[in-house]
């Protein structure tokens, strides 16, 4: 679900962007204060934020029992997976939101203030709307990794102005949705947002940026990714019971990946596509060191 709000609100983003048509000096960011461009911003990202907030609590929470306000320790499901995800959103839509400040001329400091703790602002939210429900609860740990996602982009303009470590997502089909499509989705599209099996999180750093002196291409990212296998359900006893014979497993995952912000282009639409498409880990050959210790090697990987 948090994935989902994710997705929706890059799209959301995304179409604001390329939707407007009144020239190249469009897509350019402000050089001073636009007023016009920054009303714009929040206009937009608090009617998303209250018609997500607000549809999320009708055709979802709605389905379930109500509680008082309580929380829940789910830090042992999922073998951290659904952590990494609110740590990716968080960065993500942070990242998003400084933008977005930006482009309206906003002062460095609040576009940190303001539009980087973007992803960080709203989960705290729909994690209150969980707390509120019988079903699941306030969870500190995901509260946790709200935080840490915003951090680490927060963090990295106040050390380098620049982001050198970027959290990045990819997925690839594994076919355990197929034995438990209720939790791991029913279907490719669901799938893609809740089968954990398929979905690998990475830390992308830049080479050329901790190498400046170096010949090295600006675009050229090292990753590291984490992934599991043979995950049906969060809970370890529950899947003991329900598939005995299905192990779980983690994955390490190390591989090349490129900046596509870094692409020297003259276009300042081109410069917006690879912006956004930047979240998406680029497929190279990897290696990859399953929960058996074992190495193995991917000609390209996704």
């Amino acid at each position: 679900m948090f994935k989902l709000v994710s997705v929706l609100s890059t799209l959301f983003l995304t179409m604001f962007a390329v939707a407007q048509t009144d020239g190249v000096s469009f897509f350019k960011a402000s050089d001073s204060l636009n007023t016009s461009r920054r009303t714009t911003v929040i206009l937009t990202e608090a009617s998303l934020a209250t018609l997500s907030i607000v549809g999320l609590n009708a055709l979802w929470y709605s389905d379930y029992e109500r509680s008082k306000l309580h929380s829940t320790n789910d830090n042992s499901e999922w073998l951290k997976m659904d952590k990494l995800g609110h740590s990716f959103t968080a960065y993500q839509l942070g990242r998003f939101g400084a933008q977005a400040l930006n482009w309206s001329g906003v002062s460095e400091k609040n576009q940190l203030i303001y539009g980087a703790t973007l992803g960080f602002s709203f989960l705290t939210a729909v994690e209150v709307l969980d707390g509120f429900s019988a079903e699941w609860g306030f969870s500190w740990g995901d509260f946790t990794a709200n935080a840490a996602g915003a951090g680490v982009y927060v963090g990295q303009e106040l050390l380098w102005q620049e982001q050198r470590v970027q959290l990045k997502y990819s997925f690839s089909q594994s076919g355990f949705a197929n034995q438990n499509p209720n939790k791991l989705g029913d279907g490719l599209t669901e799938a893609f947002l809740k089968d954990y099996n398929g979905q690998t999180y990475w830390l992308s750093a830049n080479l050329q940026s901790f190498f400046k002196e170096t010949t090295i291409p600006k675009w050229l990212n090292v990753a590291v990714g984490y992934g599991v296998d043979g995950l049906l359900y969060g809970s370890a006893d529950l899947q003991k019971i329900h598939f005995p014979n299905q192990e779980r497993s983690q994955q390490f995952y190390l591989s090349l990946d490129l900046d596509l912000t870094r692409i020297k282009t003259n276009s300042t639409f081109l410069k917006q596509v690879f912006n956004v498409i930047n979240v998406i880990k680029v497929p190279f050959p990897t290696l990859e060191i399953n929960g058996k210790g074992k190495l193995i090697g991917h000609l390209i990987y996704f």
